[in-house]
């Protein structure tokens, strides 16, 4: 738990009760009935440990990502695996882009890497270009982390440019962790994930988890893929055996097998993507095209307080690196609950 430290995420609803929360990219359409099934079905068996090597759920995740079942590690939530990775590999020099998830620079300093970072320029839409590819060629790091599509932009990286980079870090020996998380909200989340790889390149290693997909944030419950199978044994060293739970790897299993929910899913979230971008940016918002489930957007009036009086949140993302005041993330929720947040910027902007 968190102790005597500033929560620095969103969805942070204990601080905030009562409150519409944008704050969090989570499934707009909740988690799916059959999930909260297994994960209640499995409370008949509280007085038992959960299976430590997660066998049922290791199989699962491998027919599903269509991988070797060596190849996966399951942990306490994607942020487990991303401190477990960095207290296995401890890197002394690492690479990551501005802005990104925090959670990478948090991990990197507890095992007192230097971390460098690639600054994305809003002027581009914080595109990644080529540039970084000639940056990442000429430095000595050990590893490089990317998020894709990235959290808090939303952009995905071009895929020629995606190969370019796998391909420099296995020329050079450069650790590769891709934190793939929300890919699945994508319409492309076949085609841009690096799985394909794996086997040649164990320099990868990819990051996902059932949080934001399946809406089991509560739960906590990530997985990794990587054909590096000391490293993934190295990390498990670095958790207690039983950091999964019995409902997690219960209602894991259960997710796996909704893949129409996932497709009822992209559809919202193309739609509502499309329809939040469009009306937040009649009222004078600057506001970045995403291919995820949330949207980056820019406004020099404090409008963060303003929607709390309203009762809705958003994520202030002043405390990511390479933005500061103004710039904020929303989710893409509900229509109804879109259009709540329209009418509510609509008011306090018409307010000024």
């Amino acid at each position: 738990m968190l102790y005597k430290t500033q929560n620095p995420h969103g969805g942070d609803l204990y601080s905030y009760p009562d409150m519409l929360d944008f704050s969090a990219n989570l499934n707009p359409l909740g988690t799916p009935l059959s999930v909260q099934r297994a994960a209640k079905d499995s409370l008949s068996d509280l007085n038992r440990y959960p299976d430590p090597y997660c066998r049922e759920l290791v199989k699962a995740i491998a027919q599903f990502e269509k991988t070797r079942e060596r190849f996966v590690l399951c942990g306490c939530g994607a942020a487990e695996l991303i401190y477990s990775y960095c207290a296995a590999v401890k890197p002394k020099h690492a690479l990551e882009l501005a802005p990104t998830f925090s959670e990478y620079a948090a991990a990197l300093e507890t095992v007192g890497c230097q971390t460098e970072r690639w600054t994305l320029q809003k002027e581009n839409g914080f595109m990644l270009d080529e540039r970084f590819c000639t940056f990442l060629a000429s430095g000595g790091w050990d590893v490089v982390f990317l998020c894709n599509p990235n959290n808090p932009t939303g952009q995905l990286i071009d895929p020629p440019l995606l190969e370019q980079i796998v391909q420099i870090c296995h020329r050079k020996g450069i650790r590769l962790f891709v934190d793939e998380c929300f890919l699945d909200f994508t319409d492309v989340w076949q085609e841009q994930s690096v799985k394909r790889w794996l086997s040649t390149h164990p320099e990868i290693l990819i990051l996902k988890a059932f949080t934001k997909s399946y809406g089991m944030a509560a739960l906590r419950l990530g997985y990794c893929l990587s054909g590096d199978e000391r490293l993934l044994a190295a990390m498990s060293r670095m958790v207690q055996p039983w950091n999964v739970s019995a409902p997690a790897q219960a209602a894991g299993i259960a997710a796996l097998g909704e893949t129409d929910f996932l497709e009822r899913t992209r559809q919202i979230v193309r739609q509502q993507r499309s329809w939040l971008q469009k009306n937040l940016s009649s009222l004078g918002l600057t506001v970045y095209p995403s291919c995820a489930n949330y949207l980056l957007l820019y406004s020099p009036y404090p409008l963060w307080g303003e929607l709390m009086k309203r009762k809705i949140v958003v994520r202030n993302c002043e405390n990511y690196v390479g933005l500061g005041a103004g710039w904020f993330r929303a989710a893409v929720k509900q229509p109804q609950e879109n259009q709540r947040l329209v009418a509510a910027l609509q008011e306090i902007l018409e307010a000024l």
